[in-house]
């Protein structure tokens, strides 16, 4: 296809004769293409200049393609040199201004086409000019200690294109905003200073060469004000003094400025590198809800200034300033992207398009907003390039008079009634979609009373700082609504001022309660519900992010999925303490999503127990291979298959409560090999004894982030008196011929689930063997009916409650379950299967086995909202309202009374069936 048949609109010439005169210069053109060029120089007296003066050039057009002759100018550029290289640059950009133009005008090229060939363009001449002028400063000797080979990567200077340039979105005329910077480390010490002086020469010289305008023009005004410090610093320095800068006072309009920053000449690897370094300054690793205000405040200050603000007026309008404008637009999609960038890489685009297409895949925008926002986008961008190509002016405002409109119309190929319509409806468009993120609607007034609320939390750290002050400020009548709504205000009102309280501080989690709101209300129902949540939530605020990270309420993804996700994270970091931390990170905020579910009744207490599960053998099974991996690089690979976790209690059964600790065994099978072979070589057993203790160092010990799990050891064979590893065959051998029955019980529970996957195999072998090995029922009887007495005897009398301890109590029937499935040699691990194999095999009865299981049940769904809801033993006096509800919920119970009355037959039930079934197996006298 011809330029010409790609022809899909033209202007309607303003000054007619001007567009007729420009036309017959080109006679022999196909019709379409004279229509294009009579419209495009009856508006346009700068590109009726540029006609008349290449028309040669373009009517090549006739022939060849725009993309042809795009890429040869481009490619003329960056071979260009000698002293008449600046006029090449000019030459350039006559030609790419008139081939866009026409190609934009004529629809040839889309918007990304046209801003490409700008951008391309600017990039060519940037580094042209750069490397021809490092050049000569070698060639000078004023670069101490390089040579011609150097002038590739202009002697480690690197350009940024930052802004429209950055995100490859250059307008028709448009400056070009640049950070100019050298790789100090590419010299001796002793020359820092001559080189940053040449550097600094350069920099002035590179833009003059662009910015000077001469009889041929000029190439691009150069802006380098985006640097660090612009009013002090020199134009061009060093990268780590621009490190220093961002990572001690950087701002928020510097962290936004960079998303769309890209490294465009010179030592391009090196500016790749430095843009890299910079990632935990721009990209922050929680949502960072407080940019929302910061970009709302400069967005205020640039109306301010530029006297853009009040009532919307097309005569004169500023299309990129002003209210609806195309900054606008990039400032909530910035804005956007600054906010979850830092969790989600893919949000991580500099173009504005692109950045919000990746804002709707990931569930920060709807697509209708991101289709409205675009094609408004494009027509902004549309109408600014028009009233550029006009006169090659830098300029965003319409025309103010009727003639000035007309002439943009015709430009448009419109009337000037149909533009203002368009004009109008689109920027109050903006308007409104922007202003609802960025302003939304004032809250209503506090009740009566919420200033001295306000005036007594003055203390709390979280309040200190006026801007976190100012925001809650705005944020507290709706809380207090909230608050107000609930079953027992008063008490709802004292537990979020100890959430509030413990907060260390709020800039950032009431800036993320004011961009969501649902969050207050999630905050209100925690409060009310469990003031231990909410007292971790105080030290955690962190973790509501994942509340808005698009997958809070999506489908549970079970411990494989967990894993998954978890070790291609750690993956992803090479440093292992960085590890560590996003372990933890990762962790709670799954944790912190199965309370909430638990909490709004989204999943049973039963499924929130194998979650929690879930979760923590994902844990395990993600870190175990993180751990080896730092290990190994001191002491060598694990000799033979490795270590292999096996979990005990619990964590084997898959139910675990919000609170619980991990009871571990670790197991090795180093296969005849007697010691590791890295550069600090260990013995065998020395090798997974310390191994160990830095799986439990990895998953207990504190760090920024807090801790994973406390990690109990004391069911390994021995007890504290053994290994803290052990090996296969001595774990099976000891379980087959010294252990004792209790350790036998504790056995039926147990899970491998971490490590090589023979050895899980032959873990569970000899975990088989063990179970289903005949037992005297008399003897299992009377161990059973000892180790209850003991309980009694420690102090574990439980209470209508406290349902964990006592006689009839969970842990008396799960030890009792334990003590069937060994003589009934069953290998479940469930409590529930257990006794129900029991039941088959005539060691209890069917209405006996139910009775057990529905105590066992109820039993747990109290234990799993008791460890949720508070920090100790489930205490009524100190449970808020929703707290209460949640159990009662939970336990389908009117109310308390009759809950704890159900209890209390439970447990004496329970009571009733261990007794008799272990007097019936031979036991002597009553257990506890």
């Amino acid at each position: 296809m011809t330029f010409s048949d790609a022809i899909t609109r033209v202007p309607q010439p303003f000054q007619p004769d001007i567009g007729v005169e420009v036309a017959g210069l080109f006679a022999a053109m196909p019709g379409g293409f004279r229509d294009l060029i009579e419209g495009t120089a009856g508006c346009s007296p700068y590109l009726a200049g540029l006609l008349r003066r290449e028309a040669n050039w373009i009517s090549q057009l006739a022939e060849r393609s725009a993309d042809a002759l795009r890429d040869e100018v481009i490619a003329q550029v960056r071979a260009a040199s000698g002293s008449d290289a600046g006029d090449q640059f000019r030459q350039a950009k006559r030609r790419i201004a008139l081939l866009t133009g026409l190609a934009d005008l004529g629809g040839v090229w889309p918007l990304e086409d046209v801003t490409g060939a700008l951008t391309d363009l600017a990039d060519a001449c940037v580094d042209r000019a750069l490397k021809t002028l490092v050049a000569a400063e070698i060639t000078r000797g004023k670069l101490p200690g390089l040579s011609e080979i150097d002038v590739d990567t202009a002697g480690g200077m690197s350009v940024l294109a930052m802004g429209k340039m950055g995100a490859g979105e250059l307008n028709y005329s448009s400056d070009i905003d640049l950070i100019c910077l050298f790789d100090e480390t590419r010299f001796d010490p002793d020359d820092y200073h001559e080189a940053r002086a040449a550097f600094i020469r350069v920099t002035r010289r590179m833009t003059a060469l662009l910015s000077d305008v001469t009889a041929e023009g000029y190439v691009f005004r150069t802006d380098l004000r985006l640097r660090p410090d612009a009013s002090v610093t020199p134009v061009c320095i060093a990268m780590e003094t621009a490190e220093r800068y961002y990572e001690s006072v950087g701002r928020t309009w510097e962290r936004a400025a960079f998303i769309k920053a890209r490294a465009c000449a010179g030592d391009i690897k090196a500016g790749e590198a430095f843009l890299d370094r910079l990632t935990p300054f721009v990209w922050r690793k929680h949502l960072d809800f407080a940019a929302i205000e910061d970009a709302h405040d400069m967005r205020l200050r640039i109306r301010d200034h530029k006297g853009l603000g009040g009532k919307l007026v097309l005569d004169g309008h500023n299309m990129k300033l002003g209210q609806g404008g195309i900054r606008e637009i990039e400032f909530f999609t910035q804005t956007r992207q600054i906010i979850a960038g830092g969790r989600d890489p893919s949000l991580r685009v500099r173009g504005t398009v692109e950045g919000l297409d990746r804002l709707t895949q990931a569930g920060w925008i709807s697509a209708d907003v991101t289709t409205q926002l675009q094609a408004n986008y494009r027509a902004h961008r549309e109408v600014e390039h028009r009233l550029q190509m006009i006169g090659d002016a830098q300029t965003h405002d319409l025309p103010s008079g009727e003639d000035g409109f007309a002439r943009l119309a015709a430009f448009m190929g419109t009337t000037s009634d149909a533009l203002k319509l368009g004009l109008t409806e689109r920027l109050t468009q903006t308007s409104q979609l922007t202003e609802a993120f960025f302003a939304p609607d004032a809250p209503e007034a506090p009740r009566d009373g919420a200033a001295e609320y306000l005036e007594t939390w003055r203390s709390f750290p979280a309040l200190r700082s006026p801007r976190a002050a100012e925001i809650f400020s705005r944020l507290f009548p709706d809380i207090l609504r909230k608050l107000d709504a609930a079953a027992k205000p008063e008490e709802a009102l004292q537990a979020f001022e100890r959430f509030l309280g413990g907060l260390p501080a709020g800039v950032q989690v009431f800036s993320l309660f004011e961009a969501n709101p649902q969050l207050t209300q999630l905050i209100v129902d925690i409060c009310t519900a469990s003031p231990d949540l909410a007292a971790y939530l105080s030290r955690n605020a962190q973790v509501l992010d994942a509340v808005l990270g698009g997958e809070f309420f999506s489908e549970w993804p079970m411990a494989d999925g967990l894993s998954r996700d978890l070790s291609e994270r750690l993956a992803s970091l090479p440093d292992y303490e960085a590890q560590l931390d996003l372990a933890r990170r990762w962790q709670k905020e799954w944790h912190f999503r199965i309370g909430v579910h638990q909490l709004r009744g989204l999943i049973p207490p039963e499924t929130a127990a194998a979650q929690y599960a879930d979760l923590a053998e994902a844990v395990l099974r993600a870190l175990l291979p993180a751990v080896q991996g730092q290990f190994s690089s001191k002491h060598g690979e694990a000799p033979g298959r490795g270590a292999c976790i096996l979990a005990m209690g619990s964590l084997g059964v898959g139910r675990l409560s919000a609170k619980s600790d991990l009871d571990l065994i670790v197991i090795y099978d180093a296969q005849g090999v007697d010691a590791s072979d890295g550069r600090r070589p260990l013995t065998t057993r020395a090798y997974f004894a310390k191994l160990t203790q830095a799986l439990v160092t990895a998953l207990s010990a504190p760090t920024a982030e807090g801790k994973l799990y406390e990690v109990d050891m004391r069911l390994r064979p021995s007890g504290q008196s053994g290994p803290v590893a052990t090996s296969l065959e001595a774990f099976g051998s000891y379980q087959l011929e010294q252990a004792w029955l209790w350790e036998h019980m504790a056995l039926t529970r147990a899970r491998p689930i971490a490590g090589d996957a023979g050895m899980i195999a032959a873990i569970e072998a000899v975990r088989a063997q063990v179970l289903t090995q005949p037992r005297d029922a008399a003897k299992v009887a009377a161990e059973g009916q000892e180790m209850r007495r003991r309980l009694v005897d420690a102090g574990r009398t439980g209470s209508t409650w406290d349902v964990k301890n006592g006689p009839g109590g969970v842990q008396d029937i799960e030890l009792f379950a334990q003590a069937l499935a060994l003589q009934a040699r069953d290998i479940g691990r469930q409590t529930a299967d257990q006794i129900a194999a029991a039941v088959s095999a005539g060691l209890l009865s069917t209405a006996d086995g139910e009775a057990l299981s529905r105590a066992h049940m109820a039993f747990g769904r109290v234990t799993q909202a008791g460890r949720l809801l508070l920090p100790g033993t489930l205490d009524l006096d100190a449970l808020g309202e929703g707290g209460r509800a949640m159990l009662l919920r939970d336990l389908a119970a009117e109310d308390l009374l009759v809950l704890g009355e159900f209890l209390e037959k439970c447990r004496k039930t329970a009571r009733r069936v261990i007794d008799q079934t272990f007097a019936a197996m031979g036991a002597d006298g009553k257990g506890a």
